[in-house]
């Protein structure tokens, strides 16, 4: 194949680079504009041009006039320009006046918009002047004339410049334009040859164009107007569309001048034609030849490219060149999106990456990009990585970064761009991390699809074809290869060879010619640079030359000149420690090698280039990392000792040319020099190498091991075959065949396997096997796959070789002392390239002795001796004199920290409690540099180092000082003033309190509690911003294993709240007993700050052991004609019932007796439900059955199927009862089986007297009772207690039927349901009718998030191998992972043959199925045959998916938890991604119970198609032992009723079942919970179960809630103590629902008058929220939220569900904007409960008689139903009428046609007046709103106007009258009458009598025809509401209400009484009757009594007065 683009070729071009017109300035927009002015005016019309014109053509007379006005056009400009600028600009702004005015007779708007742009504000008197003048002057000219003088500049500066404006196209992609159909744009008419966006053009032309512009309506705007003011025009629009034409918004003309600064710039390079490279160039005249060629493919193309060049042909330019193209890919609209895009750049040494930092971030810095460095001298924070844009790396840093599939997922994912620099180190030993690095992000670019931009950068190489095919390189277009002629400097190359062999003599030779070779340079006035290679040389050869030097008496030839510079520079190196600098300085001579301080060096760097230094020996290392170039190089001797070999080697053939390279510096010389003398055998070796190169091989192959772990543990690598593949991206393959014969292959095997794939294989097996063989994965030869595990995974995260880790593995066990710890570090591969050298071996004697603390074997002679002594000498903070040494140091505790991190892990991971213990704190000990027995005061910088030494001395402990006082310490240290500054650090020191509670869950298994609460001062300084991280394990002593370590950490808020943390996690136990456990917590960072928690198993009783299972018994399955009744079979679609429903066929259809079933989830509980409500229906037909399910999720799925099976086809009523479905007491009454949720059961039956419906059920049947141990269990156990006792009562029996999953304790369950031993069934989970095959696999990770992204290939892994064609259900936590999790199969899926491999249906009938679904995520997914489930969906969409699932259409749906219990939809895979979820409660990730985990499995599985179900579940590791032994076992079911015992006693009060503490004793026995308690008792805190001690235990429990109670005042103890009554606030508690604490902050917070402000706070606060989740970042949102809402909230409180629940109500007023869809379902959830709660206040108010009150709580629960405030318009209640359209009611009035009727007049302000006025005729709404609202919108308000609710009211009052006189017993109330004064209005009654007032509501019907219904209207609240109304009867005078009455649906006629007792004293008074919709805003009416109240029988008036009582 012919090379592409060889340099001749491009000789050519060399002639691209003229930019010479790019002049240096400042981007300042000042400084640009008055350039362009100025250059605008010189370059056409001057004011000589104007006078000589003038000259030329007038007379002398005239010539007198026209000067007088030249010269006031003349003043008039110095005014407005300004006399400061100069007379040339005052002469220019006079030429740019006149020509403004030449035509015109005064100061038009245009002209003085034309000035004003161009100087500003200006006096307009001066505008006026020149205006004059200039008219007058023009009048001696004929037009020809003036048209002549105006275009002498067009010919003059015509349009020979260069077009801009022919390659700028302006973006409409915000707005919509309408394009006049003739506007031409950029160049696609042909008419249009003649555009220009010249600027001279636009201010002449612009005076046409506005008024052509303003003139809109004239369509005759011919094209020769248009063109030039094109942009004008579109600036113009553009401006219209996007302002909206707000006024302050900058005008056309700024824009376009804005605009024309940016585009017509005379000085743009043409190539750097836009602002952000000019930015980026600044200073920069032109591009060299090499930057002008590559220049179209790097600024304008996103190729992948390879540049070979020589050094210094500015390479990094070229880089910016992509840079800059990347950051222009991410601007919009004029800002550069940071947060898109990252650029990472490559260098290989730490101090090439230092420089490049500071070169980008100088360079990049006006565009207002960060650059850092990210390398293991600079760490950066996760929040920093995230605000930097450019990262400046080395390989090995970032190959770490993209090692950890966690935490950085993301920040791979940003990369854009990845520059390589020096490519062609492929070669070295550090080689293969660079081809890691490019195969890892070439097969993520192609798995996730994304783009990523490689750039290469690299020397000169010969086979730069193979580096470009390893890049993906085109080598069409992105290969550019530049040989040694475009070196910027051309180089004279000297090869000197010494033939001496004696070696002695060589070394004085080589010292000889190279001395003549620098002096000869030195004499020429050049200064030299010396490289030899190895430290001590430098100093060697220095001296050498510099004795020859004044041996010889050149010395003066070398000495720098002297001045005043100099002199800064000497005693800059009298500073410096480094003695060898100090002394050869004055001679001119100097060193540089790697072994030196950092700053020593820059220092020689820098006098190198100021050029005070003549000669610099150093090491190779100068080349590589510095760019300091110098005339002359000298190369001396080219062995190289290396440390890996142990011996000399010859010195690379790249690091020749890289020295070379330095030779020449471009800004001064003409030509460089480079010499190498070498001995006389290797001098033709080095030229045939230099003048024609061998290629670069590949080093992979020695680190596969390492690289190819790396791979596996990060998940991209899982089988051999893709180990395979994986090898075909690295440079290694590439050359393996091309030089097949280098790597062992020989010429026949590549003959017959061409692409190597067996030698691949090969390759991969054997590697595999050694990586099984050191443990660090696990590789199954038989099937190839490849796992990882955790000793490969921290060998990955730690960057630890694969040989270290087999030293590891033979050296390190469980029991070792820290000096055996350092031994094994000492011995890690990381350090072999330390060398004990000879001059060494003295000093490191004296640190032995000095600093050594732990013995360190190996001694000084050998490496790991000096390793282990270099160690403890750096956390000694020991003095190091030879600089060989501090470098080496610095390398070992680098690397040390790291190896004992990772040993650390590994010591964690193998559960050795002493190991991890010690490791962790002698990690601590490197990172701080002090040993674990000094005081951990030393880690504060504040305290003087001779206190630290008296606490040592004196052995004052931090515990010690905590508890002295400030003043006592400083005595102690006789430093009275230190006391405090040691206190507070004491206090500083991290510390917590650990207080743990334990509970057994079985024999085995301890849940721990583990409450930590903070007990330190936090301090930013100190501690940082974000909080303190701990480790903590549990420990046995006794086996020395930890059971159980987390890692977590404590917030900076919960320190200075002292807010506890509560862990909570599970531990073995086994038996004997141990006597105690340890829980250690361990500061991660600080020495000294640890706790230690005992749990002690004195007292620890263990539960029961748990009965044996119930055996499934081989029967034949009954077929289902056992049911003997056809009706009942037929509903069945199987012929015979399961080998479970057979065996309890019998007990559950054919006896009464009470039933548990137990069984696995799948296997038909729900037939078994249905044959006992069969039973009832066979047996008691007029009695109930009761289905109870804990979800209404469950609850529909039942309704939706036994409506058709048991409603339709068995005629028996079915009758739904939740939260949102509440059916009339009728439907009740005639139900035959009533479907339930616990909670809706629970208060329905506390009222059992007075409910007949509930006295009938014969049959209560639990669901999933297994959760009773869930946070709802008590409210189960309430229901059952209670249905035993009523049954108990009537005497009536209540078959209880209990399903649940797989019990481990069910014989306590059925003693509890009185269930004998014929009822209870509980079979083993493993009876399942589908057998379920589990794996459960752990994953390591402390944050949640990274953790879930890691378990996304093996979750695809697992649907590839266990279901590839079968459905399959992902269940994840939240809304976000569901998401996530389908977006990362989706990236997995394209590296797929067949992407769309999960869509089981045609593409096209899928793309019209996405056109109907409304969320943008689920429609990406679908496609790929992917659905999403969860709550935050619409309805229908889920609807969608749920069917396209069932149908098998999709394979693969990933849900929300909650999905495993409300639907049923098997699956043949069931994969839980995850176990915790984010509860919003304690802002923590939880466990799911362990419930639902066997719920999700039990989906696994379908019956009718698969013999076998499969599960897998992906947990964090630290849990996988709990679930391996619980999802085999089953969980025993504790209770939890003690939490909620005070409620569920109160409910039982107010019922009048309890009656005094007795009572409520023998309530508790009872329950479930009783049960427990004497089973499980240390599970409840009780410490034996002897009678008395729970006699004492139950009785405190009782006192405990009773005290409770009485202080939320729902009850009352009676005077004895023993009795209890019930208070009001108890019964409204109870009646309502509600939680105690509830109805006591109600009795504290409501007031006679609270506001509806007050009463929404008081809502909100309700204890019912506090379950309200707040999520991730909600708080913010939350805030955010705040801003836009009209009532202010605590700013402090945006984490607390309060404060959310009542921003979520305002919102729903306001109709404000919701931040995300989980914030609509919270809303819902919100809601559902406010009517109830408010429903209580309103009772409270009543209670209290507040009137007030009373009224603005019916008004809030208006304003809840309809969503809107109380004080908005009750017109806005109809739907699609908002704030904009009310003018329309308002201007509205029949005035055009008077109604016959008489109907109602004038604007109308309320829904009343609108029903008034539109008569109930449609056509009359229509025709007020038809201007604004489109016809199916009109329709859909007129519904909701039409169902309003009119009513008619007339009353009358019944009472105690006369028994003698008068038969007459009523009196209506009289209609308003206008006199008050009338007396036939006052009605007398008796004082203090009761009389009842008889209310008759008449409904009238609107225009409203449909079938009437009682539900309310409310389109904004979620569920069906009942149209009801409150009557409330008040006296407004003492706001006191009188009487409440609550009614429900009025359907035609209604009479309503309501008694109330007349005032005790006679007089007159008003009483008012409120009637107040609990629905409808604005329907309210009110009406007044008039009374006069006359004393009663008995007084003085005797009878005659009462007998006319009737009337007067």
């Amino acid at each position: 194949m012919a090379l592409p683009r060889l340099t001749g070729a491009l000789r050519s071009f060399s002639n691209v680079t003229k930019h010479e017109d790019y002049s240096e300035e400042l981007a300042d927009l000042t400084t640009k504009r008055s350039k362009l002015h100025a250059q605008l005016l010189k370059s056409d019309l001057t004011w000589k041009k104007i006078i000589k014109f003038v000259d030329d053509n007038l007379d002398t007379k005239e010539y007198q006039t026209v000067n007088g006005d030249l010269k006031a056009i003349l003043q008039a400009a110095k005014q407005i320009v300004g006399a400061e600028n100069g007379q040339e600009a005052i002469e220019s702004g006079a030429v740019f006046l006149f020509k403004t005015f030449h035509g015109k007779e005064c100061v038009g708007h245009d002209e003085t918009k034309v000035i004003k742009q161009m100087f500003g504000p200006f006096p307009s008197s001066s505008a006026t002047a020149a205006c004059n003048a200039t008219f007058r002057i023009a009048s001696h000219f004929t037009e020809e004339q003036l048209r002549a003088l105006i275009q002498l500049d067009e010919e003059q500066n015509g349009d020979n410049r260069v077009l801009f404006g022919k390659n700028i196209v302006f973006s409409f992609d915000m707005h919509d334009l309408d394009h006049s159909g003739e506007l031409p744009v950029n160049g696609e008419t042909d008419a249009q040859k003649n555009i220009s966006l010249d600027y001279n053009k636009f201010l002449n032309n612009q005076l046409n164009h506005l008024q052509n512009y303003s003139d809109e309506k004239s369509n005759t705007k011919s094209l020769e107007k248009i063109d030039d003011s094109f942009l004008w025009c579109e600036v113009g629009k553009y401006l219209k569309e996007s302002q909206g034409g707000n006024p302050g918004g900058p005008t056309t003309e700024d824009l376009c001048c804005t605009l024309y600064e940016i585009l017509a710039s005379t000085k743009s390079a043409d190539e750097l034609q836009n602002e952000i490279g000019q930015l980026a160039f600044k200073g920069m005249k032109r591009l060299n030849r090499i930057q002008s060629i590559v220049f179209e493919t790097a600024y304008n193309t996103n190729e992948n490219m390879l540049i070979c060049a020589p050094t210094g042909a500015g390479k990094t330019n070229i880089a910016m060149l992509t840079i800059l193209h990347e950051i222009r890919q991410h601007v919009q609209h004029g800002v550069i999106k940071k947060d898109e895009f990252k650029i990472v750049y490559v260098a290989p040494m730490k101090a090439l990456a230092a420089e490049m930092t500071n070169y980008f971030s100088k360079r990049l810095e006006p565009l207002g990009i960060t650059v850092k460095e990210l390398t293991g001298d600079m760490q950066l924070s996760k929040g920093e990585i995230l605000r930097t844009q450019m990262l400046v790396t080395t390989p090995e840093k970032w190959d770490v970064v993209t090692r950890k599939s966690v935490g950085d997922v993301a920040l791979s994912q940003l990369v854009k761009l990845l520059i390589l620099d020096e490519v062609h180190l492929l070669h070295e030993d550090r080689g293969p991390v660079l081809e890691s690095i490019v195969a890892r992000t070439l097969r993520q670019v192609e798995s996730t699809q994304s783009m990523i931009r490689i750039l290469g950068l690299s020397a000169t190489l010969p086979n730069y074809l193979d580096v470009a095919t390893f890049l993906h390189v085109n080598p069409y277009i992105g290969l550019f290869y530049f040989d040694g002629r475009f070196r910027p400097v051309p180089l004279g190359q000297t090869f000197i060879g010494i033939k001496t062999t004696n070696k002695v003599q060589q070394l004085n030779h080589m010292d000889e010619v190279c001395y003549e070779s620098v002096l000869k340079q030195i004499m020429a006035g050049h200064q030299v640079m010396v490289f030899v290679h190895a430290r001590n040389a430098t100093v060697r050869t220095a001296m050498a030359l510099r004795e020859k030097a004044k041996n010889n008496g050149h010395i003066c030839h070398f000495l720098s000149p002297q001045g005043s510079e100099y002199g800064q520079a000497e005693k800059q190196v009298q500073r410096s420690r480094n003695k060898q600098l100090r002394e050869l300085f004055p001679d001119g001579f100097s060193i540089h090698h790697a072994g030196m301080l950092r700053q020593d060096r820059s220092l020689v760097e820098n006098l190198f280039s100021n050029g005070h230094i003549k000669v610099l020996v150093c090491t190779a290392t100068l080349a590589w990392g510095v760019n300091l170039p110098a005339h002359a190089v000298v190369i001396k001797g080219t062995q190289i000792y290396a440390a890996k070999r142990g011996s000399f080697v010859d010195l690379g053939i790249l690091d020749v040319m890289q020295i070379f390279g330095r030779a020449g510096r471009p800004q001064f010389d003409k030509f460089g020099e480079g010499i190498i003398i070498t001995t006389h055998d290797k001098l033709s070796h080095y030229l045939t190498l230099l003048t024609q190169q061998n290629p670069i091989e590949s080093q992979f192959l020695e680190s596969l091991a390492d690289n190819l772990n790396a791979e596996i543990a990060l998940g991209t690598v899982t089988n051999v075959e893709e180990a395979v593949k994986w090898i075909s991206y690295t440079y290694l393959y590439v050359r393996m065949r091309a030089n097949p014969l280098v790597y062992g292959i020989s010429h026949k095997a590549y003959q017959m396997d061409p692409v190597l794939e067996k030698h691949r294989e090969q390759l991969v097996i054997e590697v595999g096997r050694k990586l099984d063989k050191a443990r660090m994965i696990r590789f199954e030869e038989r099937t190839g796959f490849f796992s990882s595990t955790d000793l490969g995974r921290t060998a990955s995260h730690y960057y630890i070789k694969y040989n270290t880790i087999e030293t590891f593995n033979e050296l390190f066990d469980a029991h070792k002392t820290e000096g055996d710890i350092l031994a094994i570090v000492s011995k890690a591969e990381e350090f072999e390239q330390i060398k004990v050298r000879e001059e060494e071996i003295e000093e490191l004697d004296t640190l032995l002795n000095d600093f050594c603390e732990l013995p360190a074997p190996g001694g000084v002679e050998n490496n790991y001796g000096k390793i282990n002594i270099l160690l403890q000498t750096y956390i000694s903070r020991g003095e190091m004199d030879s600089f060989s040494l501090i470098s080496d140091s610095a390398y070992v505790a680098q690397n040390a920290a790291r190896i004992v991190r990772a040993l650390f892990e590994i010591a964690l991971r193998k559960r050795w409690p002493a190991m991890t213990y010690r490791l962790l704190n002698l990690s601590k000990v490197i990172d701080k540099r002090l040993w674990g027995w000094v005081s951990p005061l030393r880690q504060f910088s504040v305290l003087p180092p001779s206190v630290l030494s008296k606490l040592e001395e004196k052995n004052l402990t931090i515990d010690k000082m905590k508890d002295m006082r400030k003043d006592e310490i400083g005595h102690m240290l006789h430093h009275v003033k230190i006391g405090l500054k040691v206190k507070q650090c004491v206090h500083q020191i991290p510390s917590i309190i650990m207080e743990a509670t334990i509970q057994p869950i079985t024999r085995t298994v301890l849940r721990v509690r583990l409450n930590i609460t903070p007990d330190f001062t936090w301090n930013d300084q100190v501690h940082g911003s974000v909080g303190e991280p701990w480790w903590i394990w549990v420990e046995d002593p006794t086996n020395d294993h930890i059971y159980h370590s987390e890692y977590f950490i404590i917030q900076k808020k919960q320190v200075i709240t002292k807010e506890p943390q509560l862990l909570v996690f599970t531990i073995p136990i086994f038996e004997p007993l141990p006597s105690q456990y340890y829980i250690r917590a361990v500061s991660d960072r600080w020495l000294g700050a640890e706790a230690v928690c005992i749990i002690n198993f004195q007292h620890l009783i263990l539960p029961e052991r748990h009965p044996p299972h119930t055996e499934l018994l081989d029967l034949q399955p009954l077929p289902v004609t056992a049911l003997g009744h056809p009706e009942y079979e037929v509903l069945y679609k199987f012929t015979h019932f399961n080998p479970i429903q057979t065996q309890i066929f019998h007990t559950l259809y054919h006896t009464d007796c009470n039933v548990l079933l137990g069984a696995p989830t799948g296997s038909g509980k729900t037939v078994a439900a249905e044959l006992a409500i069969f039973r009832v229906f066979n047996k008691y037909p007029t009695s109930k059955a009761v289905y109870i399910a804990p979800l209404k999720a469950l609850v529909r799925e039942r309704i939706e199927d036994w409506k058709v099976r048991i409603e339709e086809k068995l005629g028996k009523k079915v009758v739904e009862l939740t939260g949102d479905v509440t059916p009339d007491m009728r439907a009740i009454a005639q139900a035959d089986l009533i479907v339930t949720t616990p909670e809706k059961w629970d208060g329905v039956s506390r009222s059992w007297q007075n409910r007949s419906y509930v006295q009938k059920v014969a049959i209560l049947i639990i669901d999933e009772i297994h959760l009773l141990g869930d946070e709802r269990g008590p409210v189960l156990e309430v229901i059952v207690s209670r249905t035993n006792f009523i049954s108990s009562h009537t005497e009536k029996p209540v078959r209880v039927v209990g399903l649940s999953t797989a019990l481990a304790n069910a014989r306590d369950l059925a003693d509890w349901l009185n269930i004998n031993q014929m009822g209870l069934f509980n079979f083993r989970p493993s009876v399942r009718p589908v057998p379920l095959e589990v794996h459960i696999q752990g994953f390591p990770g402390q944050h949640y998030c990274p953790r879930m992204a890691s378990m996304n290939k093996p979750a695809f892994q697992a649907i590839r191998s266990h279901s590839p064609a079968k459905p399959v259900l992902i269940f994840v936590s939240s809304r976000r992972q569901t998401r996530l999790t389908a977006l990362d199969l989706i990236a997995f899926l394209a590296t797929e043959d067949d992407p769309k491999q999960w869509l089981k249906m045609d593409e096209r009938e899928m793309n019209d199925i996405i056109v109907t679904v409304r969320d943008s995520n689920l429609k990406l997914t679908l496609a790929f045959g992917i659905g999403m489930h969860h709550a935050g969906l619409h309805e229908r969409d889920r609807k969608t998916v749920e069917e396209l699932f069932v149908n098998c259409k999709i394979q693969v749906l990933i849900a929300t938890s909650t999905l495993a219990w409300g639907v049923n939809f098997p699956a043949h895979l069931v994969i839980v991604k995850g176990t915790e979820y984010y509860d919003g409660k304690t802002r923590r990730y939880v466990d799911y119970p362990i419930t639902d985990v066997l719920q999700m499995m039990g989906r696994a599985g379908r019956p009718q198609f698969d013999d076998q179900g499969k599960a897998v579940i992906l947990v964090h590791d630290i849990k996988k032992d709990f679930y391996k032994k619980f999802l085999y076992e089953p969980f025993p079911v504790e209770s939890s009723l003690l939490e909620v015992l005070a409620d569920h006693l109160n409910a039982e009060i107010a019922a009048g079942t309890i009656t005094s503490k007795q009572d409520a004793m023998d309530y508790i026995t009872w329950t479930y919970f009783f049960r427990r308690l004497i089973m499980n008792p240390t599970y409840y805190n009780l410490d034996d179960v002897s009678h008395d001690t729970v006699n004492k235990y139950l009785s405190s429990l009782v006192e405990k809630s009773l005290f409770d109670l009485e202080g939320s005042y729902c009850i009352e103890v009676g005077e004895d103590n023993r009795s209890i009554e019930p208070l009001t606030y108890g019964r409204i508690a109870s009646y309502y629902y509600l939680k105690h604490p509830t109805i006591g902050m109600f009795k504290d917070q409501l007031k006679p008058e609270s506001s509806i402000e007050e009463l929404l706070l008081i809502l909100t606060n309700a204890d019912e929220y506090t379950d309200l989740p707040v999520r991730h970042n909600e708080d913010q949102m939350n805030s955010e939220l705040a801003k836009h809402l009209p009532i202010e909230v605590n700013p402090h409180s945006f984490d607390s569900s309060h404060t959310k629940t009542h921003l979520l109500l305002q919102a729903h007023f306001s109709h404000a904007m919701l931040p995300c869809p989980d914030y609509a379902t919270d809303t819902k959830t919100v809601l559902d409960q406010a009517i109830r709660i408010c429903q209580a206040m309103l009772d409270v108010a009543a209670h209290h008689g507040w009137l007030v009150t009373a009224l603005n709580i019916t008004n809030l629960v208006q304003m809840v139903v309809q969503g809107r405030w109380i004080h908005d318009s009750s017109l806005l209640t109809l739907p699609n009428i908002e704030l904009q359209h009310l003018y329309l009611f308002r201007k509205w009035s029949q005035g055009q046609r008077k109604s016959v009727h008489g109907g109602y007049q004038g604007p109308i302000e309320c829904l009343p007046e609108l029903m008034a006025a539109c008569e109930g005729k449609e056509n009359v709404f229509a025709s007020i709103v038809d201007s604004e609202l489109q016809a199916g919108h009109i329709s859909q308000a007129w519904n909701f106007l039409c169902r309003l609710p009119i009513l008619n009211v007339s009353l009358s009052i019944k009472g105690s009258w006369d028994d003698a006189v008068q038969p007459q017993n009523e009196v209506p109330v009289p209609p308003l009458t206008t006199d008050t004064r009338d007396d036939k209005r006052w009605i007398k009654l008796h004082a203090d009598q009761e009389y009842v007032l008889q209310i008759n509501l008449h409904r009238t019907q609107m225009g409203y025809q449909g079938k009437q219904d009682s539900k309310a209207t409310a389109p904004r609240f979620p569920k069906v509401k009942d149209e009801g109304w409150f009557l409330i009867l008040g006296e407004v005078d003492k706001k006191e209400l009188v009487a409440l009455k609550r009614t429900g649906y009025i359907r035609n006629r209604n009479t309503v009484s309501i008694a109330f007792y007349t005032p005790e004293t006679p007089g007159k008074c008003i009483y008012t009757l409120y009637l107040m919709s609990d629905s409808y805003l604005g329907m309210d009416q009110q009406y007044d009594i008039y009374l006069n109240i006359v004393p009663a029988q008995g007084t003085t008036e005797g009878t005659e007065g009462r007998s006319h009582l009737a009337l007067k």
